[in-house]
């Protein structure tokens, strides 16, 4: 794992976990997954910043040779349904004067990218756009730039959105990013675009699915206590339509790999957003809404069982994932990095809820826990 916080994959952190004593072996004996895991870490670790390089240039670019950014601000804000995410027709301009300094809008760009969600998903793309080539006969290293990077800049995309909605981190440099993010969608989609028309096209519907699992996010955020499970369902769409839709475009969208790598990376995903979910609410120090945590805290009229559910329900997505491992093609050169991928995410869910039993903050939860 390549996130922020590094502690969770210290040797201490990885004895803590079934998962991770297993994640220890492999790198002890060396297996095959544990080399193409590490081999895709240290390729994206050295490949990053030439990647911000050119996500900066390209941004700089495009703020610059904009001639209508109010017209731009208004389409971004109608696309994704929200006013609250654009600028005002009168900020615009010291703004979009302050970002065409590349040191500056370098800055930003550094900021977002720092993010657990963007630095685990580029050696995972790398990784599944090579095992499908490898599979397909297809040999084109351009393609795969535009391919993994278009989709890391989609990703990357939620980040300040995020940071503008909750206004939790940034709040000098959110206006900031009101301006970039139109921007930084249409390099995805210019890069995107390259894997033909189809591949666009699942993009395009991947990205509508995650904005109804965030507005209803959103919704569910008002009535807590009366969130049902098709609603939690279809707010882990997000997550599905992300990086379900980043699988199969890996496999250029086509029949059957693309498919495949939908279901275990969309499956891989909801697992890991379980952990999010008890990593956030120790964070934060209440339990998260809408969570899976919530839902099941709220139906057990217990905190304790409520977290409890959670992680065996992150084991079912994960379930759901390791599936998709007997559908992949006979020898298929990257099964192994799969599964050990599955085993890391595995590991991160077992670490945070071991992390929430250590700490005992049962009562402080129950006590905020949203009232009937």
């Amino acid at each position: 794992m390549s996130g922020k916080d590094q502690s969770i994959v210290s040797k201490e952190s990885l004895m803590s976990t079934k998962p991770g004593k297993q994640i220890l072996k492999q790198a002890l004996f060396k297996s095959k997954g544990f080399k193409l895991f590490n081999k895709y870490k240290e390729e994206t670790e050295n490949e990053f910043p030439n990647f911000a390089e050119r996500f900066t240039q390209g941004l700089l670019n495009e703020i610059k040779s904009d001639t209508n950014p109010n017209s731009t601000q208004q389409e971004f804000g109608n696309e994704v349904g929200s006013t609250e995410i654009i600028l005002n027709a009168s900020e615009i301009e010291p703004i979009k004067s302050k970002l065409e300094n590349l040191d500056v809008l370098k800055d930003r760009v550094l900021r977002i990218l720092n993010s657990n969600f963007v630095k685990m998903t580029f050696p995972v793309f790398n990784a599944l756009f090579d095992g499908a080539a490898e599979y397909s006969g297809r040999h084109d290293p351009q393609l795969k730039q535009d391919i993994v990077e278009g989709h890391i800049l989609a990703i990357d995309l939620s980040e300040p959105m995020d940071r503008i909605v909750d206004k939790d981190e940034d709040l000098e440099f959110l206006d900031d990013y009101k301006l970039m993010n139109p921007y930084i969608l249409k390099l995805a989609r210019s890069k995107i675009s390259k894997g033909g028309e189809h591949v666009l096209k699942a993009f395009e519907e991947g990205f509508k699915d995650a904005r109804i699992g965030q507005y209803l996010d959103e919704k569910l955020k008002s009535k807590p206590t009366t969130i049902t499970e098709e609603e939690m369902i279809l707010s882990y769409k997000k997550y599905r339509a992300v990086m379900g839709t980043a699988g199969r475009n890996m496999a250029l969208a086509e029949q059957p790999l693309g498919e495949i790598f939908y279901l275990g990376m969309a499956g891989a995903s909801e697992g890991v957003g379980c952990g999010n979910e008890i990593e956030d609410s120790i964070k934060n120090g209440f339990v998260k809404i809408p969570s899976w945590p919530l839902y099941y805290s709220l139906l057990a009229n217990d905190v304790r069982k409520g977290f409890e559910i959670t992680l065996e329900k992150s084991n079912l997505y994960l379930q759901d994932a390791r599936l998709t491992l007997e559908l992949l093609p006979e020898g298929f050169s990257h099964k192994e990095f799969l599964e050990f991928l599955f085993l890391t995410v595995e590991h991160y869910n077992h670490y945070w809820y071991n992390k929430l039993q250590k700490a005992n903050r049962w009562s402080e939860f129950e006590s905020k826990l949203p009232k009937r």
